[in-house]
Formats: structure tokens, C-alpha cells, sequence
């Protein structure tokens, strides 16, 4: 019998085709950069890795998938991947063949995907929020799988649940998962079990248990989860598997594939004086091996989530070839230059960021054209004869930390990927038109999604379909929300007469005019 036969039969036991995991409420339509494989690349060549070609690329348990879709459009790369839920699959599938993007995506069990004979070894592989929600049996199939099929240099990217920073809250979320399977009515669906799961919880603290008093953090934590998207809280705690990990056990389980951890794909992680202080940078320095040092840092800072990318083989850069190729690299800037904060927050709380190092830098970047890391650092340093590279490098990571930056493909492969994202985000336009609140469109110079409103989406499509001034586009906008009975939100509420939402739409079709257009040209969106 052959390896894979081997390999299939082993894991066909898991006949259940749900495996505990939620599929009564779809996914939620998110976007996570941390899969473009442009921000990988600068994220390793930071942490001085060198960076594989990325041809073939692959994501386990895509959701609905926007990430993988607007990777396979805008990357170059040759996408595969599967969500064992059909309709979300389904969805995913009908975006990839709006862009023409030749993405592989199936509605498969990891044990039959990862079986599948015919699939390329991959240069990328990512796993987002899927790690801390399934079996160890799927565990084990997922990690076989990379051990095959992903290449020597290739990269792995995973984000989990973490230790300690869920230690306190997990005998919490065991009590509310409990209520819902034995106290909710089946009857009533999902959404109804988490509401009396939640309201159950918070009634709980009010008579002030020792444990809510010995961990205060439960109460803040709970606050938090009230407040959430319940299809979110649906799929993020009422899984049957929920299982929070210290670092040092990933590593054991990444240990059979051959992977080494390279960074974390969160290019603020990247700055111990964002998150440590003096003496905790100071005592890990003491602290012996990586898988130490990491568990030790979470330690420190509570770490609840982890973002990362591991390397199989990872080849080190020399001092020199890091430096040439960062500045090669090139980046774009899609905030307005007012909007950025020179405040962060890390695990030391609120740092704020030496604005006389950033103003020169800025000046450059506020032009909104992709530049060389270099050649921003060379303009900005005709501005101030004193600003080394080093301290150029640093800010630019932290301006693409906070998501006012972002690496950019050369105009050679902007232009091959051009046709691609323009006929995904014309099937994504006409789906904001019918009501999805899909969050997102995707740029051919950043090779991933810019994050936008749904009205801003309508003002975007109302101009495509030919209204020019301010007063057409609201008043096309306006007609298609009416059209569906929907109003449009201010302070967290729906406002009620035709005059206050035509008022609101020309405070917001003039805001779009002035600070979200001018983004959305440069990133060969609008």
C-alpha cells in the first residue's frame, strides 16, 4: 500500500464530517494580511531569513475565503486550499472563478485534502484560526502534510490561541460552552444558546465568586465577548475543540515537519521596546535557546494570540545581503498622513513614537507612490542630514505595524495581476450593492485587501456606474439602501428620516472624496 493510502486510511476515521466545530452560522468575512505573501517576505528579510520565491501557495481552512481569494488575484502565486464547509467553499469558489484567478479551492476534511495525490509541493503554507479549533487528529494529519508537501526554504504561517494569556479565562469559557450544551434549547439555534451562555456568565460574576476575585482579568474579558459578532463567539469559543497552547508545545508539534520558528508575522512583535522593558529585555537576553526565550516573552506580556511564520530549512541572511535586500524593498503608504497616530500600544502599555525621526519619513511616504526602502530613506535624509538608515528602517516597519504601510509589488507585476483584482473587486462592488457587509477590496500594488466601508464600497460602485458629483453619488447610494430598507448607521445608530441619512451620506461622500479616494487611486482600486 502506498504512503498516502496509508496516510488516507489512517485518518478516515473521522467520519463526523463537522468534528465539533460550528457550522449552523457562517464564518465571518474577514481579511488577515498575515497571508499576503508580500507581507511575509518583508516580515522575514526583517528578521533577517531569506525569502523563498513564493510560486504555490496553499491555505487550510480558508473560512469564506476572502484571504485566499484576494492572495490568488493580487500575489502572482498559484493558490490551492479547502474549508470542509460547503457553503462557505461554495462562496469562495464563486469568487475565485469571478477573478479568474485559477485558485484550486475545495470543501474538503483535511484527511481527504491533504491526501490528495495531484497537489504541487507548496512554497507557502497558512493556517488562520484553525490550530486551537480542531482535533489533535487533525492536528496530526495538518503536520504530516506540511512535513510532505511543503518545500525545503518554504514558509509556514500559524496563528493560535496562546499561554499563559488564556490561562484565567479558560475555566470561564468551559462553563459557558457547558451551558450551552445543556442548558440551551437546541431548538432555538446557536445564537440563542451563546445569548443565555453569556447572560448565564455575566450573572455569575455579579455574586462575586473568589475565582472572578482572584482573577480580575475574567470580568474585562467577558465585557469584551458581550459585545462581539455572535457568529464570531460561535466559531471562536463554542467549538467542541478549544484548546490554547504555550509556544514551546507548537514547537513540538511543528518538530516533525522540520520547521524552525523565523518571526512573527506582526511586524510590531519585532520591537522589544514596544513591548518590554528594560529590565524584562535585560533578563530574557539571559534567557537560553529560542523556544525558551518565546515562552518566556509571552510569559512577560501575556500573550493570548499568536501570529507566526516558521521556516523548513531557513537560510540566515548576512548583515549585508539583509540590508541590500530591505532596501530594495518597496513600500506604499494608504493612510492619510493626519490619521497617523504616533502612538502605540505594546505589552508595556502606550509608547509614543519620536515623531522627529518620522516627520521626514512621512513627508516622503504621504505621496502615496511605492518607493524603495531606500529611496524613501535617501529623500527623507535630504530633509534631515542625521537620520541613519537604521533608524529609517525602524520607522517604516512600525508605520507597516500599524497598518499606515505596505509592501508593493514592482509595476511589472502590478500590471500582471491588474486584470485579476479588477474583476474581483467588480464582483465584490455588485455584492456590497446587494446588502453583504464584505469589508474589503483587493489591490494589485499591495498584492492584498485594503479594508473599506460598505457605504465608502457604494460611493466606489455609484461612480463606476457613472454619478460624478457628490450630490449623484448620494443620491444613487441612498437609493440603493432605501431600496433594501436599510439606513445608514451614525453613533451606532440607524437614522430614522430620508433628510438625516441624505445629511450623513454628503458628510460621508465628501469625507471619501477628500481622504479615501486619493488611497483608493493609489492602490489601483478606484
Amino acid at each position: 500500500m502506498s504512503a498516502n493510502n496509508n496516510f488516507n486510511e489512517k485518518y478516515k476515521q473521522m467520519s463526523n464530517w463537522t468534528s465539533g466545530y460550528v457550522t449552523d452560522l457562517d464564518y465571518t468575512y474577514g481579511y488577515y494580511s498575515e497571508l499576503n505573501l508580500l507581507h511575509c517576505r518583508m516580515a522575514l528579510l526583517n528578521a533577517g531569513f531569506h525569502c523563498p520565491r513564493f510560486e504555490v501557495a496553499c491555505e487550510l481552512g480558508f473560512g469564506q475565503g476572502i484571504s485566499v481569494n484576494m492572495h490568488a488575484a493580487a500575489t502572482g502565486a498559484q493558490w490551492h486550499g479547502t474549508d470542509f464547509n460547503p457553503s462557505q467553499a461554495g462562496f469562495a469558489k464563486e469568487m475565485a472563478g469571478a477573478a479568474g484567478s485559477g485558485a484550486q479551492l475545495h470543501d474538503e476534511a483535511f484527511a481527504d485534502f491533504c491526501s490528495r495525490e495531484e497537489l504541487p509541493d507548496f512554497d507557502f503554507i497558512g493556517l488562520h484560526g484553525i490550530w486551537s479549533w480542531i482535533s489533535n487528529a487533525n492536528r496530526e494529519v495538518i503536520v504530516e502534510f506540511i512535513r510532505r508537501k511543503l518545500k525545503v526554504g518554504g514558509v509556514l504561517y500559524i496563528s493560535y490561541n496562546t499561554l499563559p494569556g488564556w490561562a484565567s479565562f479558560m475555566p470561564m469559557r468551559h462553563l459557558m460552552t457547558r451551558h450551552a450544551e445543556l442548558v440551551g434549547v437546541a431548538s432555538k439555534g446557536i445564537v440563542s444558546r451563546i445569548d443565555g451562555a453569556v447572560e448565564f456568565a455575566q450573572k455569575l460574576l455579579e455574586v462575586k465568586p473568589a475565582f472572578a476575585r482572584a482573577n480580575p482579568n475574567i470580568t474585562r474579558g467577558l465585557e469584551k465577548i458581550a459585545g462581539e459578532n455572535r457568529h464570531y463567539l460561535a466559531h471562536e469559543y463554542f467549538n467542541k475543540d478549544w484548546d490554547p497552547m504555550h509556544f514551546a508545545t507548537i514547537a513540538e508539534w511543528l518538530a516533525p515537519a522540520k520547521l524552525d520558528f523565523a518571526c512573527s508575522a506582526r511586524y510590531l512583535d519585532h520591537f522589544d521596546t514596544a513591548n518590554l522593558s528594560v529590565e524584562q529585555q535585560e533578563f530574557l537576553q539571559q534567557v537560553p535557546g529560542l523556544i525558551m526565550r518565546q515562552s518566556v516573552r509571552d510569559f512577560m506580556i501575556d500573550r493570548k494570540f499568536r501570529t507566526d511564520y516558521w521556516v523548513k530549512g531557513g537560510r540566515r541572511l548576512l548583515a549585508n545581503e539583509r540590508l541590500e535586500a530591505l532596501r530594495n524593498q518597496r513600500v506604499i503608504m494608504l493612510t492619510r498622513r493626519k490619521n497617523v497616530s504616533f502612538k502605540i500600544k505594546g505589552g508595556q502599555g502606550e509608547v509614543t513614537m519620536r515623531e522627529e525621526i518620522y516627520q521626514p519619513v512621512l513627508d516622503v511616504l504621504e505621496g502615496h507612490q511605492p518607493l524603495t526602502i531606500q529611496e524613501v530613506f535617501e529623500r527623507a535624509r535630504a530633509k534631515d542630514g542625521d537620520l541613519s538608515f537604521g533608524k529609517a528602517l525602524d520607522a517604516m516597519m512600525v508605520l507597516a505595524g500599524r497598518g499606515y504601510l505596505h509592501p508593493a509589488h514592482s509595476n511589472s507585476q502590478q500590471a500582471e495581476v491588474k486584470k485579476q483584482t479588477a474583476l474581483l473587486n467588480e464582483y465584490l462592488l455588485n455584492k456590497a450593492r446587494d446588502g453583504m457587509q464584505l469589508r474589503c477590496l483587493v489591490s494589485p500594488v499591495t498584492g492584498g485587501g485594503v479594508h473599506l466601508g460598505r457605504v465608502q464600497q457604494l460611493f466606489l460602485y455609484v461612480r463606476k456606474q457613472g454619478a460624478s458629483s457628490t450630490s449623484q453619488m448620494v443620491k444613487a447610494t441612498w437609493q440603493l439602501l432605501s431600496s433594501q430598507g436599510q439606513r445608514v448607521i451614525k453613533d451606532k445608530q440607524p437614522l430614522e428620516t430620508e433628510a438625516e441619512n441624505i445629511e450623513e451620506l454628503t458628510r460621508l461622500a465628501q469625507q471619501y472624496a477628500d481622504e479615501q479616494a486619493p488611497i483608493l487611486r493609489a492602490a489601483r482600486i478606484a
